[in-house]
């Protein structure tokens, strides 16, 4: 397979202004690396919905990166607004992702069903929105690296079987 095209969004008032150092995307860029994406769009913009919403949609119809990780503004605070520029910006969601970083960050702890993140598809772009944490990045990037690969093979039309299907074949099964 082709190198996963990813882009990175950090989504923060502060790091915009530079005010605070953005220290989820040195973790964010590192773990696509070690998945074997090559990180082709970097950017930070405010918590402004039109921004986010101008940049995911450059990145996936433009730059037509394979995969977008957002990090920031899942939260419930007045600001937070990831969710909704993604939701105004993606054509499918894909809630089982999102499901998932919810329910393996809960085990670490409780205060990961706050997060308000989703991930959906742009043309053949998956987008998924992390929380601004270092920690929450660290362990989403853990919980997602075994499963965007293979979401990014069938966006791209390459597998879109499952493997359980094959098996049956052998078997002289067949799915209806």
């Amino acid at each position: 397979m082709e190198k996963i095209r990813a882009a990175m969004l950090i989504v923060s008032d502060k790091g915009f202004a530079g005010e605070r150092e953005d220290a989820s995307g040195p973790i964010l860029v590192e773990r696509l690396r070690q998945m074997g994406a090559e990180v082709v769009e970097q950017a930070i913009v405010p918590d402004e919905r039109a921004d986010i919403e101008r940049t995911l949609i450059g990145w996936a119809d433009e730059a037509q990166v394979d995969l977008v990780i957002t990090s920031g503004g899942t939260g419930p605070a007045p600001r937070d607004v990831t969710p909704e520029a993604t939701l105004a910006v993606v054509e499918r969601e894909m809630p089982g992702l999102a499901e998932v970083l919810r329910f393996e960050g809960y085990r670490k702890t409780p205060l990961a069903v706050i997060s308000r993140g989703i991930a959906g598809i742009r043309g053949q772009t998956l987008i998924v929105n992390l929380p601004g944490s270092p920690k929450a990045v660290h362990e989403g990037m853990e919980t997602l690296a075994p499963i965007l690969p293979h979401a990014i093979r069938m966006l791209r039309g390459v597998d879109t079987s499952h493997g359980h299907e094959h098996e049956h074949e052998r078997r002289g099964l067949r799915y209806a």
